[in-house]
């Protein structure tokens, strides 16, 4: 391919992610779920700026323990005396961690199964696609719940018990985009002029299967943090006393007839999260969907 054609394929690409923006930027619901995660992200990244990790999050103060909110603490305090608004963003660069890699780690590996078995298709694509299936006949939290009591509660187990339990999804995606796209004209022309397989497969065929992948995996953040947060409420996931929404919220259950800001504010912190992604998620959808281009 010559530097000509090659710069026509990259102006080609940026037009079509200019429209993409162009048409989320029509979505206001989506444009207020890319704010508030941004404001979170915000947050988690200069929560080390904002609040102390050892004297303000970690650090007990038993004389202040429950307090309500107010100018001192913004969200109260919690049954040791921390502050529940330091926990909660140092919390959320833990939940956006996990489910940022643990879902990276779902489209990477499941994507590659997915474009193998779509592309060679024949007895390595049933192979690939049996075992999915497999996977998929245990509901994802289970098999989360059971490679974490096997491995041990820590943040890595935690990420590789979420982003294994979501592997079948994104290869189930990649593999019906690849069997759309492997018998296009692009594709027989790169065979027609010496191109391997692998070449293909990378160059070619996965960047073109990305859009139904990024609006999963946009969606799939929201649930990798939810089952991080229902894992660490069981006692599965982010052990005490590192600050995580999940483990919060199950640590001042038992004070919520009189102290409801224990455990409001941590749920809340997931519902804005899970929010602000399924709203961008949607957005993603329509802008990447042909059909409502016009």
């Amino acid at each position: 391919m010559s530097s000509k054609e090659n710069t026509k394929q990259a102006n080609k690409k940026r037009s079509q992610w200019r429209e993409v923006w162009r048409m989320l930027k029509k979505n206001k619901m989506a444009l207020l779920g890319l704010v508030i995660l941004c404001i979170l992200v915000l947050l988690a990244l200069f929560a080390d700026v904002i609040a102390n990790y050892d004297t303000v999050v970690i650090k007990q103060n038993l004389g202040s323990r429950l307090q309500g909110p107010s100018a001192a603490h913004w969200l109260g305090t919690d049954e040791f005396g921390r502050d529940i608004f330091a926990r909660l963003i140092h919390g959320a660069r833990v939940s956006l961690k996990v489910g940022i890699v643990a879902v990276g780690i779902s489209i990477v590996c499941g994507g590659t199964l997915g474009a193998l078995a779509g592309y060679y298709g024949g007895k390595l694509d049933n192979i690939i696609m049996r075992i999915m299936d497999i996977f998929l006949a245990v509901p994802s939290i289970l098999l989360a719940i059971a490679i974490v009591s096997a491995l041990g509660p820590s943040i890595l187990n935690l990420m590789v018990a979420i982003s294994v339990s979501n592997i079948p999804r994104y290869a189930r995606i990649v593999r019906a985009s690849v069997l759309s796209i492997r018998d296009q004209e692009f594709v027989e022309a790169a065979k027609a002029i010496g191109a391997s397989n692998a070449r293909i497969i990378f160059r070619h065929i996965i960047p073109n299967s990305l859009a139904p992948v990024i609006v999963q995996g946009t969606l799939g953040v929201a649930s990798a943090i939810l089952s991080t947060a229902g894992l660490s409420f069981i006692g599965l996931g982010i052990q005490p006393p590192a600050p995580e929404w999940g483990s919060m919220l199950s640590g001042g259950r038992q004070y919520l007839r009189y102290a409801w800001w224990v455990t409001t504010f941590p749920g809340v912190a997931i519902m804005i999260t899970i929010l602000s992604l399924n709203l961008l998620g949607d957005g993603l959808r329509d802008a990447l969907d042909p059909r409502l281009k016009q």
